[in-house]
């Protein structure tokens, strides 16, 4: 696909579902620290099931330093139902505990910095700084992003980062910090993984999905 065709698609979008405010996130947050522990616990589950858990989660533990004075086993019974929990506890105690000693207890803003800490890959560094920064170095790239952007055309991979590779390509630098919201947008409302909704599709016309299923017509 074409810049052309690739930014009227996102025109179309963006129209269709437009920004409130500044609000492109799917997760509940106050700050850094939240949007970053969130951001790790939304691994393999649901938003909603990752919001269910935030007030608990934060009124016990407000800060990075009070995160790190907690073993994993105290902070599991909080998460335990979004799935992983063992794993995810480790993951945000151990962040929290190199928030600590290396950074002062602050979010580092750079994806060098985000990367290095547990649980945190490409994905989830490009959310926390675009989502708690609005630093948009890439575009991530979840199971909605990998499932539109190979049907409609923007990539022929299934590599979150070939497909982020192929996206930067494909989109001017201003639209990164939309497309992850727009084409989770679209992949949760209408091109669902089972049974997408053609006849509501704003961009069928320009999919190449939908082109080839129509193709002996």
């Amino acid at each position: 696909m074409n810049r052309e065709t690739a930014c009227e698609v996102y025109r179309r979008l963006l129209e269709h579902y437009p920004v409130v405010g500044e609000r492109r996130h799917f997760i509940d947050f106050a700050n850094p620290y939240e949007a970053l522990i969130q951001t790790i616990l939304s691994a393999q589950t649901t938003d909603r099931a990752v919001n269910a858990v935030h007030d608990a989660l934060f009124s016990r533990y407000p800060t990075p330093e009070v995160l790190a004075r907690a073993e994993p086993e105290e902070v599991e019974p909080i998460i335990h139902s979004i799935g992983f929990h063992h794993a995810k506890a480790r993951y945000i105690v151990g962040t929290a505990r190199r928030l600590v000693a290396e950074f002062g207890g602050e979010v580092p803003q750079t994806m060098e910095e985000l990367r290095t800490l547990p649980g945190v890959g490409r994905k989830t560094a490009n959310i926390v700084l675009s989502h708690a920064f609005g630093i948009n170095v890439g575009i991530a790239v979840d199971t909605h992003v990998r499932r539109v952007s190979k049907r409609i055309g923007f990539t022929n991979s299934t590599n979150p980062d070939i497909i982020e590779r192929d996206l930067v390509a494909l989109f001017p630098e201003e639209a990164w910090r939309d497309i992850n919201y727009l084409l989770i947008r679209h992949g949760r409302a209408v091109c669902t993984a089972q049974n997408p909704k053609h006849e509501q599709c704003l961009v069928a016309d320009l999919c190449r999905y939908y082109r080839a299923l129509n193709a002996g017509e």
